[in-house]
């Protein structure tokens, strides 16, 4: 199953499909009781998808939620091994939408899709509604007893010192470039990790480039890197999924994502690079 779908795609309506809202921020909740295409679920990034950390040192802003934790929102929304599971948000795919999707195929899922545009691509396609489905809920999902795919910050730190591995930054330049910092403490980026910003996986609508054109782009920004020796990372481990997303949408599926991020490193007395590696 291709990782991405059109607004067109008629599975976008079909009742066997769960579609999810993936919003993020403090009013999440209300953008999405504002309007959201029918029949979509709403899962919030904050409480969904991550947990509230006590200490942004230890695992950035936005850690992964325990295993068992997940396995029961996709049991309460009715989300099976079998389920086909559409999600999307309102910030083109680089926010929560990509991240649910990473979490899913992490612990293996095979049937999910991100709308490609988010519900901005939904515009003038589908009439949104305020209504609130209510999913039949299902057992809680089966999830292995860790978080597959992730690294932590003492590998992601050495990978970026090591010439046959690649640290891909996707955040925009002026903050990997320590210029601006407008989220975390300190600016900056992790030495030795290469700059690919992630709105550089798309066109100017805000849709995917297409995958030819991605593939040919990664691959001359990681220099030959095999996939399985590429990390990830962004501020806190969300918009790097938009890249991962991406590069599955190029048929390079394999990279890790380091989910503590900048958000992480920089509170831990880490080195700190501000010129290009």
């Amino acid at each position: 199953m291709q990782p991405l779908i059109s607004i067109n795609d008629p599975a976008i309506t079909d009742a066997r499909t769960v579609l999810v809202d993936a919003r993020g921020g403090a009013d999440a909740r209300q953008r999405y009781l504002a309007g959201h295409i029918p029949n979509a679920i709403f899962a919030d990034l904050e409480t969904d998808l991550a947990l509230v950390p006590e200490n942004p040192a230890h695992g950035g802003r936005h850690p992964l939620p325990p295993l068992a934790d997940f396995a029961r929102l996709l049991g309460r929304m009715g989300i099976t091994p079998h389920t086909h599971v559409i999600v999307y948000d309102d910030k083109a795919g680089a926010m929560a939408a990509a991240r649910f999707w990473w979490m899913l195929r992490a612990i293996g899922h095979e049937k999910v899709q991100v709308l490609n545009g988010g519900l901005q691509a939904a515009t003038g396609h589908l009439a949104l509604t305020h209504e609130v489905p209510q999913p039949t809920p299902a057992s809680a999902y089966p999830v292995p007893p860790t978080w597959p795919g992730t690294v932590d910050m003492e590998t992601a730190g050495a990978a970026a010192q090591d010439p046959h591995k690649r640290v891909v930054d996707v955040r925009e330049t002026p903050r990997y470039l320590g210029r601006t910092e407008p989220i975390d403490r300190i600016a900056g980026h992790i030495p030795g990790a290469v700059n690919i910003p992630y709105l550089t996986n798309l066109d100017a609508d805000g849709q995917y480039l297409p995958p030819a054109t991605l593939k040919a782009h990664y691959e001359e920004a990681l220099g030959g890197t095999p996939v399985q020796d590429v990390i990830v990372h962004c501020g806190s481990g969300v918009t790097a999924c938009h890249t991962l997303l991406g590069m599955a949408h190029a048929g390079m599926e394999g990279a890790q994502l380091y989910v503590g991020s900048w958000s992480e490193w920089s509170r831990n007395d880490k080195p700190i690079a501000t010129t290009l590696a």
